[in-house]
Parts: structure tokens; sequence; C-alpha cells
């Protein structure tokens, strides 16, 4: 064999690299982009503390800005201690500007509540979690969801108190705020202050309205209607139809308070008033106190009853009574202190607090020229009582003296303990008439009546007779004319005729009435007022077993 003949292999060098390997680096190369571009469009995972987890669902539940979708909820786990929810959430990559520290977050759903009814919207589509951005330079990634919606966004203008009340329960979050019945704010906030013990209510009154906040202004609540029963009848004031279904809480400046300037000061405290009237009595803060002595029954007479001066208001009962005995005094006093307030401002438009001494000198000269005070009924239905103060020139002297360090004010005894004075002296003056020799008197007289009436009879009788005979009728007409006359006459006092059968009833129904009489004549003697007041009463009587 020929070398043309033979094969000469031919040596290559071999690839390294597979071409098959294209398709995995390609698809790592995507997956890294993917991964790069979901980092990227990412936003901050956050955790929420919910009170409970009723509404939330995993992967559904979303977070919505303005009603814009800014994160959905992962993730929903019980707290190490079981008392709350954390729940975490995947927020958009824009949403992150968002949380800030003061950012707020709340559940929507539907409510039922003072303001009305909201989130009717989540009924087909599920409840949502809203987010109110903040605008503080510090992020936060913790926050805790309000049970409620928040009144004002933090960022909000306005103002910002506090109302203090010793009773909870008197306002509730979401009520109005209202000056002059327009709605200017909201109450945010309800607490309760245990070192203090008064419950505190934390209002929003929105810009512009928050300059009408005054240091003199006064806070009290408002029930929508106002029913006053005065002396022209009745006077009804409706307010807002809010207010007169959820109530809420009205605030002004009245007039005479003195120098006002604009509230600026946030979380400031003002007290909270039941009512506008007791904004008024509340302004009275300089007064001068006198002690009252009353020997007549106080009952019906109550603290915060008025005293008057004809009509006008000029001050107040404090405390009846005054004061209560010591083992020491006797239990049983004549005469009941009952403490008052004469309050200056009800009486003088504007004086200083140094007048008062001389004030009360001027107050205490009247009391020589007459002025008293007594109780008088101010409601016969539920027969409440108030002080009355008035001259009466002619009452004894008054001598200055003092009770407990207070001055005495004088007093009188009203109008129903006078009534009440004069019909004990006529009872008194009925028990001492003699009753037992009236009635003595009477029966004989009415015996020596019955004789008599026996002598005219017979006189009648021995008359007719007389008539009857012959020779009384031969005596001349005219005689006898005067002597039928006389018996017409005495036959008028006859047993059966119409006087006697009178004479005779009247007496029978006077003996009747004075038998009938004889026991209102013991009752009054031995109680003199049981005809005002009323006989006591009787105890039912009990068997007893007799003996044989």
């Amino acid at each position: 064999m020929s070398d043309d003949n033979k094969a000469t292999a031919q040596i290559k060098p071999k690839k390294q690299v597979s071409a098959i390997w294209i398709i995995p680096i390609l698809a790592l190369a995507m997956g890294a982009w993917m991964l790069f571009q979901y980092v990227t469009s990412t936003g901050p995972q956050i955790t929420l503390k919910l009170p409970t987890a009723e509404g939330i669902e995993v992967g559904k539940t979303e977070i919505k800005a303005l009603n814009v979708k800014v994160g959905i909820i992962t993730d929903v786990k019980l707290s190490e201690d079981y008392d709350h929810i954390i729940a975490t959430a995947q927020m958009n990559k824009d949403a992150k500007r968002m949380l800030r520290e003061d950012s707020m977050f709340w559940v929507v759903k539907p409510r039922i509540g003072r303001e009305g009814i909201s989130g009717l919207e989540t009924l087909l589509s599920g409840s949502y979690i809203q987010l109110q951005p903040g605008s503080s330079g510090k992020e936060k990634k913790k926050f805790t969801v309000l049970d409620v919606p928040p009144i004002a966004s933090p960022d909000a203008e306005g103002l910002r108190l506090v109302l203090t009340h010793r009773s909870a329960g008197k306002l509730g979050v979401g009520d109005p705020v209202i000056y002059k019945g327009f709605t200017v704010g909201r109450v945010e906030t309800t607490s309760f202050d245990v070192d203090t013990r008064r419950a505190l209510y934390q209002l929003f009154i929105f810009k512009p309205y928050d300059s009408l906040v005054r240091t003199k202004t006064q806070f009290w609540l408002s029930s929508g209607v106002d029913l006053q029963l005065n002396a022209e009848g009745f006077e009804v004031k409706f307010g807002s139809l809010e207010s007169m279904l959820t109530g809420g809480v009205t605030f002004d400046t009245l007039p005479g308070s003195g120098t006002n300037s604009p509230v600026t000061e946030e979380m400031r405290h003002f007290r909270l008033f039941d009512d506008i009237k007791q904004v008024r009595e509340g302004m009275y803060d300089e007064y001068i106190e006198f002690v009252m002595m009353f020997e007549e029954s106080v009952r019906g007479l109550k603290r915060k009853a008025p005293v008057e001066y004809r009509g006008l208001r000029i001050g107040t009962v404090m405390k009846v009574p005054m004061s209560i005995p010591t083992p020491d005094e006797d239990f049983i006093a004549k005469r009941i202190p009952v403490l008052v307030r004469f309050e200056l401002g009800r009486v003088y438009g504007d004086f200083k607090s140094d007048s008062l001494p001389m004030l009360k000198n001027k107050l205490q000269k009247e009391f020589s020229k007459g002025l008293r005070g007594t109780l008088k009924t101010g409601n016969l239905l539920t027969g409440a009582l108030y002080i009355d103060t008035d001259f009466f020139p002619e009452d004894n002297p008054y001598v200055p003296h003092q009770f407990n360090g207070l001055d005495v004010f004088p007093t009188k005894q009203g109008g129903f303990a006078q009534v009440q004075r004069q019909v004990n002296d006529f009872l008194t003056k009925i028990n001492r008439l003699p009753m037992e020799e009236t009635l003595a008197s009477l029966n004989a007289t009415l015996k020596t009546s019955e004789r008599t009436l026996a002598s005219a009879e017979r006189v009648a009788n021995s008359v007719d007779k007389l008539l009857n005979q012959k020779e009384t009728q031969q005596i001349p007409a005219d005689i006898r004319q005067s002597l039928q006359q006389l018996q017409t006459t005495l036959d008028g006092y006859g047993p059966n005729s119409t006087m006697y059968n009178e004479m005779e009833s009247t007496l029978k129904e006077l003996e009747q009435v004075m038998s009938e009489f004889k026991p209102v004549l013991k009752q009054l003697n031995e109680k003199p007022n049981a005809l005002v007041f009323g006989e006591e009463d009787v105890s039912d009587p009990i068997p007893v077993r007799g003996q044989k």
C-alpha cells in the first residue's frame, strides 16, 4: 500500500462551553432583572397593632389613602400576651413618604354612631384600612390602628381644649361643639383622670372659629331642647337636629365676664357645666354669707333655692340645715339655722372686692329698719320653698348676734305659719267656751217651752168650752168676734198646728246637733290642732284570747 492511500486524522480543539447553557444564563438574567424591579418597586413593610382582627384577611385587606391602594395586609398573628393583633403590611414604593411619626391608620367598616352611618361601601367590597399621611420629618414603621376615625388630622388648623367634669358619659367622641347654633368643632377623645377623679373631654375647634374661645369663655352641655315655664307661659327652644339627637357642648362668653383675651395655648383646661343656668350661678363669686334662724318647718327648702327681694333674686340658699347638733347640744332645736349667700353681682353691675365690708355694714343697717327674711311657697305642686326678704317696720327691734361666727339675718314667720297660728288661737277660744253650761241652759229652756205650750193648750181648751156655752153666745157680737179671733190665735199654738210641729222639730234637731257635737268638743280638748292636721292614725285592734 502506497503512502498516498493512507488516511490522515485532523485534530481540532474542543469547545469549552456548550450552546445549551445560553438558555439558563438568559433565565438567570431575567430573574435578576425581575428581582431588581421588585426590590426597586416595592415599598417598606410596616407593623400594625389592632385590638381585633375583625374584617382583616391576609392578601385581601387593602390599605388605602384617599381611596387609592397603597398597601396590602400580608400576615396576621396574635401578640405574645394574646392581648392584641399584630398585622404585617406590604406598602407600595410611593407610600414610603406617607409613613411618618404622626401618620394615622383606622379600619373602615360599616358604623352606626352618634355622628351617623358611615362605611356602607364596605358591605360588598369588605373592610379596608385607611391611611392618613403625616407631616412629621421622622419616619416610622410601627403604628397603632385607631378604633374610630380621627376627628381632625394632626396638621389640621384649629385649637385643642380639654373640658373637665365630675361625671363621665356626658359627651361622646364625635359630638358637636356648638357656638350660637353653628357646629364649629368636635369631641375628639374622652378619658377619666383617676388622680383628680374627673372626666376629661378633649375638643378640637376648627379654624377660624378658634378665635372665638376666650379666657373667660364658658362651656356647658346642650340637649337640643330648652323648655321653660314662666309667668308668660311655656317657652320652648329647639337646637339643631344633630344636637337634639346626640347632644353636644355649647360655649360662649357671657356679658359681664370682665376682660377677655384670645386663647392660644393648646390643651388648656376649662370647666364643663351642666346647663346655662349653672354657668350664670357660677359667675357670682363675690358674696356675703349670713345665717337665718327659722322657727317654722323648713321642709321643702332645698340647697340652691333662691333668696329674693320683692321678686328679684339677690342670693342663694347654700345649706339646710347649716349645722347638725353635737351630742353635747340639745337634739331638738327651737330654731333651725340656714346658711344663705347674698351674691352682690346680682344687685350691683360692677363693684370691687374691697367694697364687701362696706356693703355688709350697709345691709346690716337695713335690719334696724325692718328688713326680714320669710319662707314662702315657690311651687304649689312640689311644695318647694324659697326665702323672700322685705321690710316689716312693725316687727320687733333687731338685736345683732352671731351663730357659729356668722352674723344672723333676722327672720319673720311666713304667711302659712301665721295662718296656722290664727287657726290654733281660734280653736283655743272655742275650747275655752262653757259648752256644758250652755247645753244645760238650753235643755232647761226647752223644758220651759214645753210647759208653756202645754199651758197654752189648756187655756185654748177652756176658751173653747166657754164659747160653746149659751151664756157666752148671748154676749154681743163684737165681744164674740174678739173671742173667736183669740181662739184662732190660740189654735195656732196647739199641738196640731204647723208652728207647734215646726218648733218641736227644730228643738229635736238642735238637741241632736248638740249631742253629735260632744265628740268634737272632746277631740278639741285632747288635740286643739286636730281640725288642721287631722286625727292621728289609730292602730287596729289586736284580738286576744278570752279568759275562761
